[in-house]
């Protein structure tokens, strides 16, 4: 029997756990083949803007136009190199420069080290922010779907983790869908600040390009399809950051749905299930077990890249023109936190997509306290009559004679001759329905779906 390879020591890149925690599209981003082909794909933009200008001769960028290559790099001897170096770039440009011949003199002219990785890292998170965007816009849409359908399906609403008031499930749906409506606006809006290019030079002077140093960088940005930055960010790493706690948002949302989902699909609660697939969340030794896996995956990568995010926002505390380290940092964090979020939106869209509502439990679970939920609406309405902290002294009483003895809130308040005086027993049963105290949650709904529709129409 011939056993597979396997090679991969983390989750994200695990044989058995990589698509639990991430997804093949934005793996492929990040891979190591893709990120040099970025690498290279910044050092031939880099030689045609300066043929462009004539800073290096016309003909010598388009020789490294057409000869650089990643199919004919060593990628053996460049991992070597790498680990010798601390850096890819150094190695990557000796097999470039053989690549091209006597045009290799010209490669890399008058760049650094990290004005190549820091662009090419844009470059990724570019195509990682635009697959984001459309599971942002995705998921909005499943989101919509459940609130419209759910806007007038009654159900405890719970704090403490204990009943409250009424709510209807299309409510708790339109809360999740504003969340994600406000992050596809915040991804609108990160996009120029973070996709910007870095061309800066040594010290992030651009002396050693004699003035033409903001021409190049211009051209290069062009070429690219980048912004030009405002100054160099060798060492100002919001952009970056900015995005990972951006993916941190994300996955925080992520995160309370899926606390949500699974809250709502215990056994006690029975509410909401995830899609039933044969075998999926079953237990090895219980048999009945259906466990809320997306959810859980969901939770668990919402945590790491909360984590991820802070170490991000450590990263930007860098010393002088150039790091000693922190920028080392990002190098973990960035790729990883992408890819943990593509695995939890995956998971979200499939999750949320086929969420199995029971609005027949949510009825059975409101009721379950006999009018207890909707004490508020009977404090509300004898205020006017008594005054509201005596309304509330009075049927605070109440709930504890039906928490005592049993029997339901309007029979405890048909015992009290302070209630009877102003209500009978028709319009106590009103009172105590709870499907009469949703509140404004289905107008609620009704504006939030209003809302997410004018912001897709504005392409927010």
């Amino acid at each position: 029997m011939t056993l597979p390879s396997f090679t991969a020591s983390t989750a994200i890149d695990s044989l058995l756990f990589r698509d639990a925690f991430g997804t093949p599209a934005m793996r492929a981003i990040f891979a190591d083949s893709a990120l040099v082909s970025r690498y290279i794909e910044v050092e031939v933009a880099l030689a045609r803007a300066q043929g462009r200008c004539g800073v290096i001769p016309a003909e010598a960028a388009h020789e490294i136009a057409q000869r650089c290559s990643l199919e004919a790099l060593d990628f053996e001897l460049l991992r070597k190199e790498t680990d010798i170096v601390g850096y890819p770039i150094l190695p990557l440009v000796h097999q470039l420069v053989k690549q091209c011949g006597d045009a290799g003199r010209y490669i890399h002219w008058g760049a650094t080290t990290q004005d190549i990785m820091d662009t090419a890292t844009v470059l990724q998170v570019r195509d990682a922010l635009d697959l984001v965007d459309a599971d942002i816009a995705a998921l909005r849409t499943i989101l919509a779907d459940l609130a419209e359908r759910h806007r007038d399906t009654p159900m405890a609403g719970r704090t403490h983790l204990q009943h409250a008031l009424p709510i209807t499930f299309g409510y708790k749906a339109a809360i999740w869908l504003a969340m994600f409506d406000r992050h596809a606006q915040r991804l609108q809006e990160l996009r120029p600040r973070v996709l910007v290019g870095q061309f800066a030079g040594a010290a992030g002077t651009l002396a050693s390009l004699s003035g033409r140093g903001l021409e190049v960088q211009q051209l290069l940005m062009e070429e690219l399809g980048l912004g030009v930055p405002a100054t160099t960010w060798h060492v100002a790493r919001d952009g970056l950051a900015e995005a990972v706690n951006f993916l941190a948002l994300v996955t925080g949302s992520l995160g309370k749905i899926a606390y949500d989902v699974m809250l709502l699909s215990s056994t006690e609660f029975g509410e909401v299930f995830e899609p039933f697939v044969t075998g999926r969340g079953a237990s090895s030794t219980m048999p009945q077990k259906r466990n809320a896996i997306s959810s859980e995956l969901m939770l668990a990568a919402s945590k790491a890249v909360r984590q991820h995010a802070g170490l991000m926002l450590d990263a930007m505390v860098q010393d002088l023109e150039r790091a000693t380290g922190p920028w080392h940092a990002e190098w973990v964090a960035l790729p990883e936190s992408f890819v943990l979020s593509a695995g939890a939106l995956h998971q979200a869209r499939f999750m949320l997509g086929g969420l199995i509502v029971d609005p027949e439990r949510m009825a059975r679970n409101l009721d379950m306290t006999d009018g207890l939920i909707v004490a508020e609406a009977v404090m509300m309405g004898l205020a006017p009559h008594t005054g509201r902290q005596q309304a509330h002294d009075i049927v605070y009483a109440a709930c504890r004679s039906v928490n005592a003895e049993g029997g339901t809130l309007a029979d405890a308040l048909a015992r009290l001759p302070e209630v009877t005086a102003h209500f009978d027993r028709a319009a106590l049963q009103r009172l105590t329905d709870p499907r009469s105290y949703l509140g404004e949650a289905p107008q609620m709904v009704d504006r939030a779906l209003a809302l997410s529709r004018a912001h897709t129409a504005s392409g927010r």
